[in-house]
């Protein structure tokens, strides 16, 4: 016995809920799976008898290879000389082998003799060890009509092989057993499935729009879908693959026995480690925007006619975090086939504009409509086809719109109107702060984007420009937007007949750096003097201290010289102690050494003037220090 599929509930995500349920007689029901999906029916697996019977368990193959399902098998068929093979297999059983001319014979098999080549088998022979006495018979394989095999062992595996020899290795048998008797027996699981997909019709004409969504799956089940209840789910509940079905044995510690001859340490073998399997999937889908094509001039239908002929056939309801729409009537899709069902149709009020965004679409702006999902309905992502007056203009796709929300279709190029950016920064002073021998500048950093729009068709145009903000920076432009998305601002600009206009987008974010007033040009107090950041008393007052610290560089400067001075003269009267060490007071060394008693005369007095000089610069640099401290020092 086989349950139905009754209710069939399909995600985004590649899974499905599938809900079976029958009445019937019986204890055992089975359910024919792809073997893929038993990891995720383990785990999602829930049964209910309506009825009064009982659920006694679940039993299922367990995941093996056909060469490891037949690893403890005596028997191993061919597929060319099947009883050949079997036969070979069977030496040493108990056997009847049926001849032709009514005989028998009876006994152990004892093999096959086959000449060579193997392929003639016309004169193979076959040996059995009669039970009575001990008589082998070698009989011509071509007298063997039938084989009666007397060894259960042998019957069992034979019967083992051909039954795993029919199975797959892509299906599985899953079976519920159930006390005897009456059942109303409804199961439920997840599995995987082809994610449902969604397509829309947005046709405008004479002052409305319609609306029109149709959803679309797929039947790979190996069986039909009859009289099924559909739901499509729009959202992405939290789904994994987690392996039930493979038998696992987990790593033990090993311990060795303790030695009683001598006292000794218990000794234990380390686990081995296992690295788990991680799978990560990925994926991306571009938003694309198709060209448009000219509209004809007569309609061939309209969405009034449309609405008449194709009615939506899904009521809509929230889940939470998701949303369900309930085909409401039942659905019918063969084995291996897809369908299409109608889930939306309803009039939107609808706005045309040229919308621009050069980060989409560069050089042009694009038709577009805009739209409210008055629907009551979450709509899901997918492709829409725009038609107006009962003809094709364009495509685009419609994102992902809860109920009540916004949502753009741009669906066309409008190659008669140009857009140009220029983008080009500066910086804004903005405050200044002085403290002790710092001042923090505070500056606004500038980037300005100008739009340049050049309409080349007989018609004025109003542009709706998308302008994506800088993340950290704030409008600062006396234009403002007429409203705004998630990350981007629109502003419209008029543009007339075969004219230009121009719309500028300043953002700006306040920087803030700290500076050391030493060293700073004389010509940077005077430009935050003449734009009001600095008075003129204190404009004055950082003037003459950079005065002052211009001549403390320069006694600083003499300051280092004078030491440099001392260190030679330091240096050269070392060398004059050393050569008087070594001459004597007679003679012409005594003359020598009189020369260089002078030398070393001499050179004391400059150093004492030396010094002089560098304790006079050393008093002045700290002289002016304290008339720098002065200057930056405000008066109470």
């Amino acid at each position: 016995m086989t349950l139905p599929v009754t209710h069939l509930t399909l995600y985004k995500h590649g899974v499905a809920f599938f809900e079976r349920r029958a009445r019937f007689e019986g204890d055992l029901v089975e359910l024919t799976l792809s073997a893929r999906d038993l990891n995720d029916v383990l785990k999602s697996l829930a049964i209910l008898d309506h009825g009064a019977g009982q659920v006694l368990g679940v039993q299922y193959a367990t995941p093996q290879t056909r060469e490891e399902r037949l690893a403890g098998c005596t028997l191993r068929l061919g597929d060319a000389h099947s009883l050949a093979d079997l036969l070979a297999a069977l030496r040493g059983g108990r056997v009847t082998l049926h001849l032709d001319k009514g005989e028998t014979a009876t006994g152990l098999m004892v093999g096959l003799d086959a000449p060579l080549p193997a392929e003639s088998l016309a004169a193979t022979l076959v040996s059995v060890l009669e039970d009575t006495g001990g008589h082998v018979t070698a009989l011509a394989l071509s007298r063997v009509q039938s084989v009666e095999i007397l060894d259960e062992r042998g019957a069992a595996d034979l019967r083992f092989f051909l039954e795993t020899s029919r199975a797959t290795d892509t299906t599985c048998q899953v079976g519920i057993r159930l006390s005897p008797g009456s059942h109303d027996l409804w199961v439920s699981y997840l599995a995987p499935a082809p994610a449902w997909r969604v397509s829309y019709r947005l046709v405008a004409d004479a002052g409305r729009s319609l609306l029109q969504g149709w959803g679309i799956f797929d039947n790979q089940l190996d069986e039909d879908l009859d009289q099924v209840r559909l739901s499509l789910v729009a959202g992405m509940p939290i789904s994994f693959e987690y392996d039930l079905s493979t038998p696992y044995v987990p790593a033990r510690p090993k311990v060795r026995d303790e030695s009683r001859v001598a006292p000794g340490p218990v000794e234990f073998d380390d686990d081995e480690d296992e690295e788990p399997d991680v799978r990560r999937m990925m994926a991306c889908e571009p938003l694309a925007c198709m060209p448009s094509s000219r509209l004809a001039e007569s309609p061939r239908f309209s969405a009034q006619s449309l609405e008449e002929t194709t009615a939506a056939q899904a009521r809509g309801r929230d889940l939470g975090e998701l949303f369900e729409y309930a085909i409401e009537a039942p659905v019918t899709v063969g084995r291996g086939e897809s369908a299409m069902v109608p889930i939306v149709s309803d009039n939107l009020p609808v706005t045309r504009a040229l919308l621009y965004n050069g980060a989409k679409l560069p050089d042009h702006p694009v038709a577009t409509l805009l739209l409210t999902n008055t629907t009551g309905l979450a709509l899901e992502r997918g492709p829409v086809t725009v038609l107006e007056n009962g003809a094709y203009a364009g495509e685009a796709i419609l994102p992902f719109t809860v109920k009540g929300g916004d949502m753009a279709i741009p669906f066309a190029v409008e190659l008669g109107v140009a857009v140009h950016e220029e983008r080009n920064s500066h910086r804004e002073a903005q405050g200044l702060e002085i403290k002790g021998h710092y001042w923090s500048v505070s500056e606004w950093a500038v980037i300005e984007c100008a739009y340049k729009v050049a309409n080349r068709t007989e018609k004025p145009v109003t542009v709706t420009i998308e302008h994506n903000r800088i993340p950290g920076y704030e409008l600062s432009g006396e234009e403002k937007p007429k409203s705004h998305t998630l990350d981007a601002v629109r502003f419209e600009l008029k543009v007339p007949a075969q004219g230009e206009a121009t719309l500028k987008v300043p953002e700006r974010r306040l920087e803030t750096r700290r500076e050391e007033l030493k060293g700073q040009p004389k010509k940077t107090l005077d430009w935050y003097l003449k734009y009001g950041f600095l008075d003129k008393e204190k404009h004055r007052g950082l003037s003459e201290a950079l005065s002052i610290w211009a001549e403390m560089a320069r006694k600083e400067k003499r300051l280092s010289q004078t030491q440099d001075k001392r260190k030679e003269i330091l240096a050269n009267q070392k060398q004059i102690r050393e050569n008087l060490l070594a001459l004597g007071e007679q003679g012409r060394a005594g003359e020598m050494r009189n020369a260089y008693l002078d030398r070393l005369e001499k050179s004391e007095a400059e150093l004492m003037a030396n010094e002089d000089e560098a304790a006079a610069l050393k008093a002045d640099v700290e002289r002016l220090v304290g008339e720098v401290e002065k200057k930056l020092t405000p008066e109470d």
